[in-house]
């Protein structure tokens, strides 16, 4: 399965990179664009290896409409919308994929959405684009997306910082769809419940100096910190300056801040108890067993975004294996009735189940490891939130917040 074994090199342009594998005549070839440079490169890899480890299953168990499910990785960048849309078109028109695995990052998303995908017919189903601004993307039923959106995480949010008895905070978010979406719902449910927003304000990424944003965040006089940002770009140098300046007690990070990266170049007693939260694994038939089948592969069950991105792909393939072909046209449905009840219970893995069930005309319901996936009218799902802590230097998964 030599599709199986394409590898990133380190030798990775700034704004864009395929790895290509050449259309079949037979079978699938399917893009996975995430954000392997730029900053949460260090959530991408997993995701990758997640996604392929989805399309390894299916080639494992007699492949897809009579050959394998192939792909070919692109790189989104997570910040750089026009070399999402870039890579997006190249994937779409130059390497000839079938259906898109992301984009990673909400702009990259809207952006490869809007400009590559939508016209040219093929469907999307991101595992991490959690902006509310996807919601209302004029998609044609194309884009779809495997975890919540932050319209929901921002309640949660909300509902775990009062909880603690945190009565005031200053949020200081990322200037894209990410960041405005979520400080937006956050802002709006812990107003709601009853707490003070001092301060909601904006930063750009990729400055080496936020000192004058966080004497505006000071300013407003709380002692709470809220950063809704990246792990590797804007949220690590913003965390490491707040702590420099002394003043701020309590830290909070958004689901991009959970990756180890952030905490790089900080002392470890500074950040220990630091919270956060990101998206989980919902309690599904399919959770223990997505966690089986990645610990064999020797990945990690819980990485951020893993689940979501194994059962995008799964999805994908068995939308391709019901739709019959590789045409455009109607795979949206197809992918609907594949992850949707009622029908016979389909979990992670069991792809040579699903081919049986789908040849003999029996309706299938995906289960999946990152929840059921039970697409609204807008391609969106619920999801789980689980608490993040900074224990020992690493960020350590708690409950799931309800």
């Amino acid at each position: 399965m030599r599709h199986l074994k394409t590898a990133l090199t380190a030798a990775v342009a700034a704004t864009s990179l395929s790895v290509a594998t050449p259309a079949m005549a037979d079978g699938v070839n399917i893009g996975i664009m995430f954000g392997f440079t730029g900053p949460l490169e260090t959530l991408s890899p997993p995701m990758g290896d997640a996604a392929k480890l989805a399309l390894q299953h299916v080639n494992e168990q007699g492949g897809i409409l009579g050959g394998e499910a192939a792909f070919t990785i692109g790189d989104s960048t997570c910040a750089d919308a026009t070399a999402a849309a870039n890579t997006a078109d190249r994937l779409i028109n130059a390497d000839g994929v079938h259906a898109i695995v992301g984009a990673m990052c909400s702009g990259a998303t809207i952006s490869a959405a809007n400009t590559a995908a939508i016209p040219a017919g093929v469907v999307m189903v991101s595992p991490s684009a959690s902006s509310p601004a996807v919601t209302t993307v004029e998609d044609n039923d194309l884009l779809f997306r495997a975890g919540p959106s932050d319209s929901y995480q921002g309640e949660v949010v909300a509902r775990l910082l009062l909880a603690k008895g945190i009565n005031d905070i200053a949020i200081s978010y990322v200037n894209n769809d990410y960041g405005k979406g979520f400080a937006d719902a956050l802002s709006a449910a812990y107003t709601a419940g009853g707490g003070d927003v001092t301060i909601n304000e904006a930063h750009e990424e990729g400055k080496s100096d936020y000192r004058a944003e966080l004497g505006s965040l000071a300013a407003g006089g709380s002692t709470n910190l809220v950063v809704l940002a990246y792990a590797s770009g804007s949220g690590q140098t913003m965390l490491r300056q707040a702590i420099e300046s002394g003043d701020f007690e309590i830290y909070f990070g958004g689901d991009g801040m959970i990756a180890d990266a952030l905490l790089t170049g900080i002392d470890a007693g500074s950040v220990e108890g630091m919270i956060g939260t990101r998206q989980g694994r919902a309690d599904t038939a399919g959770t223990g067993v997505y966690a089986d089948l990645a610990t064999a592969a020797g990945q990690d069950p819980i990485a951020a975004f893993g689940a979501q991105s194994y059962d995008a792909a799964f999805m994908l393939a068995l939308a391709f294996e019901k739709h019959g072909s590789t045409d455009r046209e109607g795979l949206n449905k197809a992918l609907r009735d594949v992850a949707t009840a009622p029908g016979e219970v389909i979990l992670p893995g069991e792809w040579e189940k699903a081919k049986a069930l789908i040849a003999a005309g029996t309706a299938i319901n995906y289960e999946g490891g990152g929840g059921s996936h039970e697409f609204d009218a807008a391609g969106d799902v619920s999801g789980a939130i689980v608490e993040m802590v900074v224990n020992g230097g690493t960020w350590v998964e708690l409950d799931q917040v309800m």
